[in-house]
């Protein structure tokens, strides 16, 4: 029997979240007064325009970027396409990328090897971070681009970028971000990065579906991938969403606005559920870094279970969580990322992401427990 809507429990947030209300108001708003077209010369056009530089300049100044630094585009994905594609030459060569990148960074990349483009990885220790040592190793001058996702979607575990940056900067190398998971999480400021460019997507932060932005240094070199008119300063042809930029403004600025609240409600939510779990169904193990994580995130094995088996349970007993990434749904392989920290089949083949956001309350994360725990116990003996 189907678990009624107003009882499921919804643990994936990392794959999107509910936008709230008063951006869903405000998109509805900006529909009805300011559907002109931005990029027309009359009166309502202006009006537009207005709301869309607005949109603009909010968002810069709550990523620490410049406004003319932001190009609007649909989303996480496309913003990681056009800065990997934007910001390579027609020559052949390296990207550095850390193991286990998301499916957005890694097809694109896989997509360039006609064009002599070659992988060259950033091995992870067994916490998910990057073997920092292992950057020294590698042949800068063959390096055209390097890309690192920021906190990973499918184990929260926030990376020191520093490092990498340092080496970019000192052979003049594009440093990308995949800052798809971690801005509006954990605090972020462009020009202190040391990055060249970041990507976002608005429905990670209880934003608007369709419009996120990539972040790109003003006088970087990016070459367009939607080519047409010239808005978004030419480097990201079509009409603008106007009300999609100004939803995506208004939710980061309330992320950031509540930071401090929303991450140590969540981060004491997911640590009473990681806790609940350890004592109603051992053996389990948490994988990735426990000091270096996203406050909302848990990645949770339960070894001697398969994963697939246990979402498929859990989505009938009422609870919405993943495997990992929603771009790899789908796919049976191990996630990737698992594999190149080291863990052990048992572990990777039992893995679970169970990712939360402000909106969870202590009551669905105790009913939570109860329901997994349960459905755990019932598969180990059946």
């Amino acid at each position: 029997m189907s678990i009624p809507a107003a009882q499921r429990i919804f643990l994936d947030n990392n794959s999107t979240t509910p936008p709230l209300d008063e951006v869903i108001d405000l998109v509805a708003t900006e529909y009805r007064t300011h559907y002109a077209n931005p990029g027309s010369a009359h009166a309502d056009g202006r009006q537009s325009r207005r709301v869309l530089e607005d949109a603009r300049e909010l968002l810069a100044s709550l990523v620490g970027a410049d406004p003319q630094e932001v190009i609007f585009t649909s989303g996480g994905s496309e913003s990681i396409n056009l800065a990997i594609q934007g910001f390579l030459p027609g020559t052949a060569g390296e990207i550095a990328l850390s193991a286990g990148e998301h499916p957005a960074t890694v097809n694109t990349i896989r997509r360039l090897a006609p064009r002599g483009i070659r992988q060259r990885v950033i091995p992870l220790e067994s916490d998910g971070r990057i073997d920092v040592a292992a950057l020294e190793e590698f042949d800068w001058q063959q390096i055209q681009l390097a890309t690192l996702i920021l906190a990973h979607n499918e184990t929260g575990v926030i990376q020191d970028v520093a490092p990498l940056a340092a080496l970019c900067e000192k052979h003049r190398i594009p440093l990308h971000l995949d800052g798809v998971q971690a801005i509006g999480k954990i605090p972020f400021h462009f020009h202190d990065s040391g990055a060249t460019a970041v990507s976002l997507a608005a429905h990670k932060f209880h934003g608007p579906r369709g419009v996120g932005a990539l972040i790109v240094k003003e006088n970087a070199r990016l070459l367009p991938q939607i080519t047409g008119g010239h808005q978004e300063r030419g480097k990201r042809a079509g009409t603008e969403p106007v009300a999609l930029a100004a939803g995506m403004a208004r939710a980061l600025e309330c992320a950031i606005r509540d930071h401090i609240q929303r991450s140590e409600q969540m981060a004491a939510l997911r640590d009473r559920l990681q806790q609940g779990l350890q004592e109603h169904c051992p053996p389990v193990v948490i994988n990735g870094s426990l000091e270096h994580r996203l406050p909302n995130t848990l990645n949770i094995s339960f070894p001697g279970l398969d994963g697939e088996a246990l979402l498929i349970s859990l989505d009938l007993a009422g609870i919405s969580c993943s495997l990992g990434s929603a771009c790899a749904s789908g796919s049976r392989d191990p996630a990737p990322v698992l594999l190149a920290m080291g863990c052990p089949e048992p572990v990777y083949q039992s893995a679970l992401r169970l990712s939360l956001s402000f909106l969870n309350t202590n009551e669905e994360i105790e009913e939570a427990i109860r329901r997994i725990s349960r459905v755990v116990h019932q598969l180990r003996s059946a």
